[in-house]
């Protein structure tokens, strides 16, 4: 069970609520001189010369770019995510195709209210997957869960470690 604030919790069960909950994308990679940080809503304005809307968050500006999120399930063995975004800037093409190594992306959510506060945070995914046409990119992601991982990982018997014995 995830701990959430009141407030993030009241306006999730509400009927009706003037609260919105934003995805916080923050996409890393060694050949990337600063992260790209994507935001789900235009909570505030955060330039004028070009007009940019985004979210502000513990001093980071985040893009609002029109994103659909699918979050991975609680529970599920292989924990996989989904990012589709519309391609309205060509710069986001030429950063992946430029790049040789899979990207790191970490998705948190926080409430429009309260951008500051992380009320959910999924671990760092790797982008395992791009596909992109002229109006949509899409992300597939995954978890490196060691708990999918077989324990022990070997075993140390005479077959496999003869010098041992």
């Amino acid at each position: 069970m995830r701990s959430v604030s009141d407030a993030f919790r009241q306006a999730l069960y509400a009927q009706e609520s003037d609260e919105v909950a934003v995805c916080l994308i923050t996409v890393t990679h060694p050949e990337l001189a600063d992260p790209i940080r994507l935001s789900t809503d235009p909570t505030t304005r955060l330039s004028t010369d070009p007009l940019l809307y985004g979210t502000k968050s513990r001093g980071d500006d985040y893009s609002f770019v029109p994103i659909n999120v699918m979050i991975p399930e609680e529970g599920e063995e292989a924990p996989a995510a989904a990012l589709e975004i519309d391609n309205t800037d060509l710069g986001l093409i030429t950063v992946i195709r430029s790049v040789t190594q899979a990207a790191s992306v970490k998705i948190e959510i926080v409430l429009a209210s309260d951008p500051d506060t992380v009320e959910i945070e999924y671990p760092a995914m790797t982008v395992s997957h791009v596909d992109y046409d002229a109006q949509t990119i899409r992300f597939s992601l995954a978890i490196d869960s060691l708990a999918t991982e077989p324990f022990p990982g070997t075993a140390f018997i005479p077959s496999m470690f003869p010098s041992l014995f």
